[in-house]
């Protein structure tokens, strides 16, 4: 009887334990009241932490990586360049559609998340264009990595990556090799932190609701309906259309041929776990070749987060609108607003193919415009089911860009070109 139970219990999975982390932190925080604080507070910052940890090392592995894998020797250089390309504008597409709504909705304009108040010894900085262009240049790496500087960390893994594709093989190769141990490593760290996030949703959850009662969760509502907005447009009007004009692919017989993987990404919240079936419905259902899907596919999944960069920028904006309406800092400017487009562009590449990696790079594009990264936990309480769309559209947009460059090779055998049946 107990190993039934105990197998009922680990079917449950990840999501399912959030969920009824998130149930059970409304119930006790309602119920309990303040006195929950003394341990959901703790709880709470202990998750919060643990991401902090990870930020740097995670970064610099996937953003080397990524950026180290995008060039091949082997005569793969115009297909590196294409994926750079395609990664570079559906990602800013996604991007630029995120900032319009969240400008338009302002969701977390006047909300009521009951943080009143930036954490002790945060000073927020008044950021200038030139300022934020000279930041990205350390002159002293380790120290601005110690004071928790992300963007000269990806200036320096994107340069490594690139001349690394330029040194001799037999130095390249033992350093892409290390560095993409370093990446796996931390992808399996993160993957134990993230398995903590029922815990952490507990923590933070459960705290609002004794601090405030129920009222956060409509302004939370209405942040989540911002992103889910467009997560749809994006993938069901954008990247459609971007097949049917750029590349004479029509979207529906794309969409029934990838739909495996598209479920299995909503399913698993993983991008990198839903590879195998990607390489699959591309290679084996649209017809696009093995020489095509084995580079870009890859590669999109790690650098290609249509739906993580949409997120990123939605997200930070609405913990800025929160902040600012409360008078605790001032409205993100032009200049960071652009640079809030920069930094979750950055964010999209270096992000992990795993569950609720763009909660961990969400940490660069916070502290890039000086808002506290506190401001995570506002948002938590509905992470998982943002996570689980915009992986979807992670994946869709890695399938996209993998079918256009397809058809931009010359490539007839697609069984989703427009003028087949």
């Amino acid at each position: 009887m107990s190993r039934s139970w105990t197998e009922r219990l680990g079917r449950i999975g990840l999501t399912g334990w959030i969920f009824i982390a998130i149930l059970a932190a409304v119930a006790m925080g309602w119920i309990v009241g303040a006195p929950l604080l003394v341990v959901t507070e703790p709880l709470g910052t202990a998750f919060l932490s643990l991401l902090k940890m990870i930020i740097v090392p995670l970064i610099a592995s996937t953003v080397f990586c990524g950026v180290a894998g995008l060039s091949d020797p082997g005569g793969l250089g115009r297909l590196g360049l294409k994926t750079a390309a395609w990664v570079a504008i559906t990602c800013l597409l996604a991007i630029l559609t995120g900032l319009f709504l969240v400008n338009l909705i302002q969701p977390g304009v006047g909300a009521e998340l009951g943080l009143h108040k930036l954490p002790e010894g945060f000073n927020p900085e008044k950021v200038k264009a030139i300022d934020i262009l000279l930041k990205i240049i350390p002159d002293n790496l380790v120290a601005a990595t110690a004071r928790g500087e992300i963007l000269p960390v990806i200036l320096f893994a994107v340069l490594a990556g690139i001349f690394t594709n330029h040194l001799a093989p037999q130095h390249s190769e033992p350093l892409k090799a290390f560095m993409g141990g370093v990446s796996e490593l931390m992808m399996k760290i993160t993957g134990f932190i993230i398995h903590l996030a029922p815990f952490g949703a507990f923590g933070l959850v459960a705290t609002i609701v004794a601090r405030t009662g129920f009222a956060p969760f409509v302004p939370l509502a209405k942040y989540a309906l911002c992103v889910l907005l467009g997560i749809l447009l994006h993938g069901l009007v954008t990247l459609p259309l971007i097949l049917r004009l750029m590349g004479g692919i029509s979207p529906v017989k794309m969409l029934k041929a990838v739909a495996p993987a598209l479920l299995t990404a909503f399913s698993t919240s993983s991008s990198s776990a839903t590879l195998p079936l990607s390489l699959e419905c591309a290679e084996k259902r649209a017809g696009i070749s093995n020489r095509v899907c084995s580079f870009v596919l890859p590669v999109g999944t790690t650098v290609n987060m249509n739906g993580t960069a949409l997120y990123e920028c939605v997200a930070v904006l609405f913990i800025s609108q929160y902040y600012s309406s409360h008078g605790m800092t001032a409205p993100l400017s032009v200049t960071q607003q652009i640079l809030v487009v920069f930094t979750a562009l950055l964010a999209a590449v270096g992000a992990a193919g795993i569950p609720m990696a763009g909660i961990v790079m969400m940490s660069m594009v916070l502290s890039a415009v000086g808002l506290p990264l506190e401001g995570i936990g506002l948002i938590l309480a509905v992470d998982r089911i943002l996570d689980m769309a915009r992986t979807t559209l992670n994946v869709w947009g890695d399938l996209s860009s993998t079918a256009l460059i397809a058809a931009s090779e010359g490539e007839t055998g697609l069984t989703v070109l427009a003028g087949r049946e």
